[in-house]
């Protein structure tokens, strides 16, 4: 399925070529294959960012309206201690993420994926 449709970003317009194969399920999360701003990204498949990054995290969503986008999560300066499962339900319960972890665009949705028992945080 091919699919033409336009991202604005900082007030300029991206062109981008939509098409999606699906790879592999974990959870209720599919990974797809996308293209961003002319390079083809793996759609809902957190990465770890560069070092010196604002956020720890980042991953390439669709949005409600369809564009592709990335989102980017977590304090480069804490650790993540979900093994501990009293840090793990304190978080979990701090955010609401049994409750609703909201869409898959927003920072809170992925922080809460990446607090799931037995997860395994990417490199």
């Amino acid at each position: 399925m091919i699919l033409t449709n336009s991202l604005s970003l900082h007030s300029k317009m991206y062109s981008f070529k939509q098409y999606t194969q699906v790879e592999e399920l974990e959870y209720d999360v599919v990974v797809e294959k996308a293209e961003y701003q002319g390079r083809e990204v793996k759609l809902n498949d957190p990465f770890r960012l560069p070092t010196g990054s604002k956020k720890k995290f980042g991953v390439y969503v669709k949005n409600d309206k369809g564009n592709i986008v990335k989102v980017t999560f977590g304090d480069p300066n804490m650790g993540i201690n979900r093994d501990d499962a009293g840090a793990r339900k304190s978080f979990r319960a701090r955010h609401g993420c049994d409750v609703d972890p909201g869409p898959k665009w927003k920072a809170k949705y992925w922080s809460c994926y990446q607090w799931r028992a037995g997860a395994k945080v990417d490199d």
